[in-house]
């Protein structure tokens, strides 16, 4: 496969990011390259995954432009991720169930990969640190996960991106939730977009429909529509037994996805359109739908290879 030098670099609103390879140490270099970094994943027509494609095959728009890409990379990257769990009173009877399928997402963590777990009600907690050791992150999973009754929904998103805003690389949400948010106290929708877009976070949701007390619940219907701004993935569920299998495909695609980039042309300061297109019949691929092109977020380099 043709291949760009080994490195990555991520425009974000604090700087240059870089998502090492596979080292466990990430030593810092200085780029004067402004490039906009863009996870995809690609699927075909019965939904499993596409890991073995070219450069020559991708496309990508900015404002309907063509960009030729400056680099691409198609091998497994390490990701830091938040993984936020619902559980408020409508997750009552399915806590147990909830527990086992976030503990085979940490099963499935690769040995550079960082986590921190947390769970949000009307109040959001978060485990101490990122680690990569799965047995601490399990142990926060079953110990110390604790209950309350609204959804706070926006603010945990919030929590977890201010969480994740100092670390290099790529930085994902993964939130799960069966209810609308509830009276969130610091943010709403609207900012959470925006900053995910400012920000460069990748979501993804899954929601659960769920049942208490004879009414049903269903997922915040603006999940989708963060996951798909961000490039990440949306999957809704009507069975608590579609959980475990959720939770491992969404490990499985952030180990396959592919890292390409541009220079931008224009550091306007707005919100600039990406669409990234697959040249191959039958495939479908999910991508980031915007960034800011930023002159501010451009003065600081973070991480190398």
């Amino acid at each position: 496969m043709k291949s760009l030098p080994a490195f990555v670099l991520a425009f974000v609103a604090v700087g240059l990011v870089v998502a090492a390879p596979s080292a466990t140490q990430q030593p810092t270099f200085r780029s004067s390259a402004n490039v906009v970094a863009i996870y995809a994943t690609v699927t075909d027509r019965d939904g499993r995954l596409v890991p073995d494609l070219q450069q020559e095959h991708f496309e990508v728009y900015d404002n309907g432009k063509l960009q030729p890409l400056t680099l691409f990379r198609s091998d497994v990257q390490p990701i830091t991720v938040v993984v936020m769990l619902d559980m408020s009173g409508s997750m009552t009877l399915n806590y147990e169930f909830l527990k086992v399928a976030a503990e085979r997402f940490v099963l499935r963590l690769l040995p550079d990969d960082r986590a921190r777990i947390g769970s949000f009600s009307d109040k959001i907690q978060l485990s101490s640190e990122f680690t990569s050791d799965r047995d601490a992150l399990i142990r926060f999973i079953h110990d110390d996960i604790q209950f309350g009754n609204p959804t706070f929904l926006w603010d945990a998103i919030d929590v977890s991106m201010t969480a994740l805003a100092d670390e290099p690389g790529r930085r994902v949400v993964l939130v799960f939730s069966d209810g609308e948010d509830q009276r969130s106290q610091r943010v709403g929708f609207r900012d959470v977009i925006a900053r995910a877009q400012r920000e460069n976070f990748m979501v993804y949701a899954v929601g659960l429909q769920s049942e208490i007390l004879g009414r049903r619940t269903r997922p915040d219907r603006n999940l989708r529509r963060l996951a798909a701004e961000t490039g990440g993935g949306y999957f809704e569920l009507r069975r608590t037994d579609e959980l475990n299998s959720t939770f491992t495909r969404v490990a499985d695609e952030l180990h396959r996805q592919y890292v390409m980039g541009f220079e931008p042309e224009d550091l306007d300061g707005t919100v600039h359109k990406l669409e990234v297109r697959v040249k191959v019949p039958g495939m479908t691929v999910r991508a980031r739908q915007s960034y800011v092109a930023s002159a501010e977020s451009t003065s600081t380099p973070v991480v190398a290879p």
